[in-house]
């Protein structure tokens, strides 16, 4: 395991070899056409290429003569915001305005899955209440930008869709009702991603800003949960035509 961090933190030291992340980020490229997007040779790309498919940082599918590379995702959660440039982003200590402003750091979950429905299906998912409460399978109440859930062990989830960009990006402040859960009345923010996937459906990506340690626990099954009912029912929740019951209440003690 150090051996593979070694590896990783030595690829992201180069400034060409982030900036080719960020460019393959949500797309799969050729070496061609990653070579001309920089001022140095072919072969020093395909040096660049290497290192980072010796860290795990790329794919690599070969088509024909062509090598098509895609950042991995998965091996890249978390650093995506580092993927510029290092000359972008350096400290300016003496810019005297920096007093004048607060700043802070909070933790984030990230939950994903991929779904056998396309983008544009997926994402009226989230935001269509009839599909919505089928595929969660309790009611799904939408009203303007306001949304509110009762779970069948009895949490109310409620909250508003901050920003509703079709079709991929929806952010939400949301809480938990429940004498059982540690972040009642709390609001917390989340970001989910509705990105294609090729040949077919769609991966989802949830960003979900937490406190502490005990809020991270719980947002992370309470997203599992979620997204877990999403790939099982989204399907069958999208076709209206497709019997859909609702889930039995449940002992909210064995819920977890």
């Amino acid at each position: 395991m150090a051996r593979d961090v070694h590896k990783i933190l030595a690829a992201l030291s180069s400034p060409v070899r982030r900036e080719i992340l960020a460019l393959i980020w949500d797309r799969e490229l050729p070496a061609g056409q990653i070579a001309a997007e920089f001022a140095v040779t072919k072969p020093t790309i395909s040096q660049h290429l290497a290192v980072l498919r010796e860290a795990g940082l790329v794919t690599m599918a070969v088509a024909g003569t062509s090598r098509r590379y895609q950042s991995r995702r998965d091996a890249l959660a978390g650093l995506h915001g580092a993927l510029e440039s290092a000359s972008k982003w350096l400290p300016a200590h003496d810019v005297p305005e920096r007093g004048l402003a607060v700043a802070r750091t909070s933790a984030v979950v990230i939950a994903e899955v991929d779904v056998d429905t396309d983008q544009t299906t997926t994402f009226a998912a989230f935001t269509d209440p009839a599909v919505y409460s089928r595929w969660l399978g309790v009611p799904v109440r939408i009203t303007g930008r306001r949304f509110a859930a009762t779970m069948e062990w009895g949490t109310e989830v409620r909250g508003t869709y901050e920003l509703v960009s079709a079709p991929d990006l929806i952010v939400m402040s949301w809480n938990l009702d429940d004498d059982n859960v540690p972040v009642p009345g709390q609001e917390l923010t989340g970001y989910l991603r509705v990105l294609p996937r090729r040949p077919m459906g769609s991966h989802i990506e949830v960003h979900q800003l937490v406190a502490d340690a005990a809020q991270a626990e719980l947002m992370e099954a309470a997203w599992r949960t979620v997204l877990g009912r999403l790939k099982a029912g989204v399907v069958d929740a999208s076709k209206p035509d497709t019997a859909m019951p609702p889930r039995p209440q449940r002992d909210k003690r064995h819920s977890a």
